[in-house]
């Protein structure tokens, strides 16, 4: 067991007093892992695999996860951790590459098979351990290893078994390390949420006392303190992420923020103006809205190719904004939704996995350029933590359940080169493919739902009349994590009523498809 003493129920506790480290070994689920573990009420970080054990206890944790990954753990230059990790007292749970690199560091041994699980599979308790109560004796799990741990050392249980795994869980008699074979963070492990609520609370002494609201005071102070008298600028977007930070800043340090839109010309039906109104009537901040579609439209003139696309749009955002922020006197802090995927995904994180890292347009660029310090109120969050957070802090359902919108906006769902027409085809098109499914009640059970523009034409009648018009493409998907999804299976007669709907209200587009491709091997974007 810890040795750390669980706060009493009662104590005011801050982030820190309840803290989980996922150790991130190249697993697909890391984050996922920290997502579960958050839903849990505790709160969680992802570090890099080979952090030192002292670099950790300054951390504080509670616990430890050790990620899954790719490697072989007996394979030349397999990532290790730091083998004092397992000296420090500390209850660790192994998920599988992390239990065999445990079992492996005490003492065991680790073989490839023959009989390799991938998918469902079902696993039978077979030892009677905190770390299954609740649990029946047998049900699904979700594997995912071509490897398993084929002898423990002397001191480790089997707790749990499959058909061709003997060892599908363990414990560690004297030590509280524990492992699973098996993914209990995946929604295919139907009890892998009790599993790990099993390990943060009776193993690691959690109470489970995180929670947005105190986040949201916490964000909120830190905020003041930093900011004192200065002024702060924040770039809305009409995304939630954005929309988040300014009514969170808003609370904070009221009129001392400035916020700027910049209308592209890119934005789907009346997002401005629900921008406007909610950050003018609801907010009353200082909005500056900068009227840009010319200004992008020029710059984005007989250009077809995605990636110069984005590259342009990028530009011609940093010179309207600039130009804007030029104009506002006292501006000593720039704000952004950054979110915690965003910092891991970046390398920004002082103990991030450095294997993941790339470059993403929200942590870096714009901040540099206009010589702003930068604040990122929400850069410890999970997107669904945004949207409760958003909630929390007032915002309409409107902003907060609105589907994600990619940054070059419209320009990569009208594929080949833009003009106003085409733009304004395809945001009609949206609007209705939108507004259909949100009246079948299927827009916050859906993770996005779009139109597509193509540059492809097609004969058609109209009446008596042969037509030769464009073809839009209706795109919904499912998805937990946008890492991965899958094609939404929206009723045929909903299907149908978008379809019709497009054809007889939307000028000069004479065929509607629907997009069922899965990611992978597609993307969710067209471009």
């Amino acid at each position: 067991m810890s040795s750390n003493t669980p706060p009493a129920a009662n104590t005011t506790t801050s982030i820190a007093d309840e803290r989980i480290l996922v150790l991130d070994f190249g697993s697909q689920y890391a984050q996922l892992i920290a997502r579960r573990v958050r839903e849990q009420n505790v709160y969680c970080e992802i570090v890099r695999h080979d952090i030192s054990a002292e670099r950790i206890m300054e951390h504080a944790p509670r616990g430890l996860i050790l990620s899954g990954g790719p490697s072989s753990v007996y394979a030349d230059g397999a990532p290790r951790c730091d083998p004092a990790l397992f000296q420090l007292d500390l209850p660790i749970l192994g998920i599988c590459y992390g239990m065999q690199l445990a079992c492996d560091a005490l003492g065991g041994q680790v073989e490839s098979v023959a009989a390799r699980e991938y998918g469902r599979t079902r696993c039978t308790v077979t030892a009677d351990d905190p770390l299954f109560a609740g649990i029946p004796p047998e049900s699904d799990v979700w594997m995912s290893h071509g490897d398993q741990v084929a002898r423990v050392a002397e001191g480790f249980v089997p707790l749990a078994q499959t058909n061709t795994c003997p060892i599908a869980a363990v414990r560690h008699q004297s030590r509280p390390v524990f492992g699973l074979q098996f993914h209990p963070e995946v929604t295919h492990t139907p009890y892998g949420k009790q599993v790990l609520r099993n390990f943060l609370m009776s193993i690691c002494g959690c109470h489970g006392t995180w929670k947005l609201g105190d986040f949201a005071r916490e964000a909120i102070e830190t905020v003041r303190a930093r900011v004192g008298n200065g002024r702060v600028i924040c770039g809305l977007s009409g995304g939630v992420d954005s929309a988040v930070t300014a009514a969170l800043l808003y609370q904070a340090i009221g009129s001392q923020l400035s916020c700027i839109l910049v209308d592209n010309g890119l934005l789907r039906l009346n997002e401005a103006d629900a921008i406007i109104r909610e950050f003018t009537d609801h907010f009353k901040t200082d909005l500056h809205v900068v009227r840009g579609e010319d200004h992008f439209l020029k710059v984005l003139d007989g250009i077809d190719e995605p990636q110069e696309k984005r590259r342009r749009i990028g530009h011609a955002f940093i010179d309207c904004f600039r130009a804007e922020a030029e104009r506002i006197e006292g501006v000593q802090f720039l704000a952004q939704g950054t979110l915690y995927p965003d910092v891991i995904e970046s390398g920004a994180a002082p103990d991030g996995p450095a294997a993941t890292i790339k470059t993403h347009h929200n942590v870096g660029g714009l901040p540099e350029q206009l010589g702003f310090e930068l604040i990122e109120p929400l850069r410890d969050l999970f997107k669904d933590e945004v949207r409760r957070l958003g909630t929390t802090l007032g915002l309409p359902d409107e902003i907060v359940w609105r589907h994600p919108f990619p940054g070059p906006g419209l320009a990569v769902r009208c594929l080949g080169s833009l003009s106003r027409e085409k733009l304004d085809t395809l945001r009609h098109a949206d609007e209705i493919v939108v507004s259909e499914i949100k009246q079948a009640g299927l827009y916050q059970k859906t993770a996005q739902a779009f139109a597509v523009l193509l540059p492809v034409q097609s004969v058609g009648v109209m009446g008596d009349a042969r037509t030769y018009e464009n073809a839009v493409v209706i795109r919904c998907v499912d998805s937990d994590d946008f890492m991965t999804a899958d094609w939404s299976r929206l009723p045929y007669d909903l299907l149908a009523r978008m379809s019709t709907r497009i054809i007889n209200e939307v000028k000069g587009v004479n065929r509607v498809a629907y997009d069922i491709s899965s990611k992978p091997p597609a993307t969710i974007e067209w471009e």
